[in-house]
């Protein structure tokens, strides 16, 4: 699908700039690794944890490089990109270590280069490679990677998914007042700033309604009108879908033709040097999804955030090239999907959580294998913020999570301050996968039978050493990961 979203004036300048970093990568070679999910997965906490783990020597027993003894120090470098904010790790591991809350989240785009020294395991390699990789790290929000399948769309198909999403049963109150006054406008009449405004601000209210807890809705394009940033009241964001658009050439000075060239100017200015300046740099990619948010939201947001999922890999440009494509044109060989904050569940329901990922991204997965990357799927916990127990019920031993839940948290009317530390049995997700993803009910004993509970929780604090010396941020399976995006290239 990448392929389609791009002319061949785009696949030029693509290639230039190719051959520009493959030049420069001669003598420091470095990896790029495009970090990316929807609100709340975990980007920056995931971000934050790889490089104080790499940097402080923690627990990696699955990262070969770090268990074997072979990294000799890994350290933190001034970034290649220089019009591209930095990404404030030490303002977030502060937050982490020493407040003890989550950082803010990604808002915008943001890097960091991670530069590793090793010793090979091949003594062939040894003699040939210097035994350094950087890592440039790229963090960026996934609803900016929402909009680029809307490369390949036309107003009109824009106009016509939007109101067929908006139609859904999960989606159709909250969208309501925005139809309403998109149903009372003829697309045909003059262009007006007021009424354009107007429609624009109620369809970005009905996105950021659909995102919240409750809904927990992904497939919300344009990503721009949930995280506007500098482009905030410019016109390239004050454009909505018109219903009853045929696709027929619009009049000239109407409210159809201003919409359809906002709608224009959106993708040429916005979305086309993201995808060009970003995701077409890209080697490796890791996925984050907060599936337990969607769970607890119900079936509707399960299958929405799969249609996001399958959206978002699409977008990608997956496979393997040889060594004369790859300097003119970079793919993604290998991506990793994973569903964040397994910590919230006991490890007996991780295999569980790894499965409903697995099934979400399946269509998507298969596209991506077929051009030669590898795809994996892992349940992990950037940092973990719960520890594991058991508590009496009875005659029964229930395993359950301990950590501090956030203030404001809820179970069963309780609810929560963020200073006391509380056991919580969070229910086991059920067996049969279907039930999660079926909104007709022919599953439904099998989910509520689970009662899955999901509270979120406050940083764990860190533990200390006898000699005083603070260990590394907790996680579950960061190792797991970090073996599969970089591990071959420190072999």
């Amino acid at each position: 699908m990448a392929s389609s979203l791009t002319s061949l004036t785009d696949e030029a300048r693509i290639a230039l700039d190719t051959l520009s970093g493959r030049a420069a990568g001669l003598f420091s070679p470095s990896l790029r690794l495009g970090v990316t999910g929807l609100s709340r997965a975990g980007k920056t906490v995931f971000i934050s944890s790889l490089v104080h783990n790499l940097i402080h020597g923690g627990r990696l027993p699955l990262f070969e490089a770090q268990k074997s003894g072979r990294i000799s120090r890994a350290f933190l470098e001034e970034q290649p990109d220089d019009a591209v904010p930095r990404f404030q790790y030490e303002d977030h591991v502060a937050a982490l270590v020493n407040d003890r809350i989550w950082p803010d989240s990604t808002r915008a785009i943001s890097e960091l280069r991670l530069t590793i020294e090793y010793e090979s395991a091949s003594g062939w390699n040894r003699m040939f490679s210097a035994g350094k990789l950087s890592v440039d790290v790229v963090d960026y929000p996934g609803e900016w990677l929402l909009d680029l399948p809307l490369m390949g769309k036309s107003y009109t198909d824009f106009s016509r998914e939007a109101f067929e999403l908006a139609a859904l049963p999960v989606r159709s109150d909250l969208s309501e007042t925005w139809r309403g006054l998109s149903a009372a406008v003829d697309p045909n009449v003059d262009a007006d700033e007021m009424t354009a405004r107007k429609l624009a601000e109620s369809f970005a209210a009905y996105l950021k309604a659909c995102k919240l807890d409750d809904r927990a809705l992904s497939t919300l394009p344009p990503g721009r009108f949930l995280m506007p940033g500098d482009l905030e009241g410019s016109p390239a964001l004050t454009f909505a879908p018109l219903p009853g658009i045929d696709g027929g050439r619009a009049r000239a000075g109407s409210l159809h033709a201003m919409m359809e060239r906002r709608y224009e100017a959106y993708k040429t200015h916005v979305v086309k040097p993201f995808f060009r300046e970003h995701i077409t740099r890209l080697d490796r990619q890791i996925v984050l999804i907060d599936a337990l948010q969607a769970l607890n939201a119900g079936p509707a947001a399960m299958a929405d955030l799969e249609r996001a999922v399958t959206e978002i890999l699409a977008c990608f440009r997956p496979g393997r090239g040889n060594i004369l494509t790859d300097l003119f044109s970079r793919r993604i060989d290998r991506i990793l999907i994973a569903a964040t904050k397994a910590d919230h569940l006991h490890h007996e329901s991780h295999d569980r959580l790894q499965a409903i990922v697995r099934r979400l991204a399946d269509r998507a997965m298969a596209r991506a294998n077929f051009t030669g990357a590898k795809v994996d799927v892992v349940a992990m916990a950037a940092v973990r913020a719960t520890r594991e127990g058991t508590v009496k019920q009875g005659r029964e031993s229930l395993p359950v999570i301990i950590g501090t839940p956030l203030a404001g948290e809820r179970i069963n009317g309780e609810t929560f301050d963020g200073k006391t530390e509380t056991a919580i049995f969070p229910g086991d997700l059920p067996e049969k996968i279907d039930a999660v993803f079926d909104a007709s009910g022919s599953h439904r004993q099998d989910a509520t039978d689970a009662s899955i509970r999901f509270v979120r929780f406050r940083p764990p604090k860190l533990e200390r050493t006898a000699e005083g010396v603070t260990l590394s941020l907790p996680h579950i399976r960061l190792d797991r990961a970090l073996q599969f995006l970089i591990g071959d290239h420190l072999a």
